[in-house]
């Protein structure tokens, strides 16, 4: 994805912070999956798995951003997702992010589902699916548990193809090719 495709999907006021421009719906989800896959191809570059996050205030504002870190920083908690929850917490000088989306390139793992829980966040849009890992129905489903104070509205399957298809370009320059039995 390129600059001006994240730019394109929000616009900045030179007086305020960065908001989307289009109103709540799928619109507005699909513009802030944008600039987490900008986030997800920083990850990349820097040689993290390909994942980025923002945290989305009602109004469309972006409260955080993130990428990947756990390589950069050492960090075994340096994932996406807890990136962006901590930068929009400091953005509103509040740990209580309610009313707020997170936005992933791909399906929330344990330690972030329950995080978003904790925050109160009250949306969760993902893209890809992760199979191994997914918290958010592939393996487990932390954000719907009954037992839990909170449950975000979960949206999944938001530019799929476009997260996937980062993350396979990433692992297919790490993983060697199958050779034939």
């Amino acid at each position: 994805m390129s600059e001006e495709t994240a730019a394109s999907a929000a616009q900045v006021s030179p007086a305020g912070p960065l908001r989307l421009a289009e109103p709540p719906g799928p619109a507005r989800d699909l513009a802030a999956m944008r600039l987490a896959l900008a986030e997800a191809v920083l990850a990349g570059e820097a040689g993290d798995v390909p994942i980025g996050a923002v945290v989305i205030a009602a109004d469309g504002t972006v409260l955080g951003r993130g990428h990947n870190i756990r390589e950069a920083a050492a960090d075994p908690t340096g994932h996406a997702e807890i990136v962006a929850l901590r930068a929009a917490a400091a953005t509103t000088g509040a740990w209580r992010l309610t009313g707020a989306t997170l936005v992933v390139t791909l399906e929330p793992c344990t330690m972030c589902a329950g995080a978003l829980v904790l925050a109160r966040v009250a949306r969760l849009v993902y893209g890809a699916i992760d199979e191994k890992a997914g918290a958010v129905g592939s393996l487990w489903d932390v954000v719907r548990d009954r037992r839990l104070n909170h449950r975000p509205e979960v949206i999944s399957g938001t530019a799929a193809q476009d997260c996937a298809a980062l993350l396979d370009a990433f692992f297919a320059t790490r993983r060697p090719p199958r050779t034939p039995r």
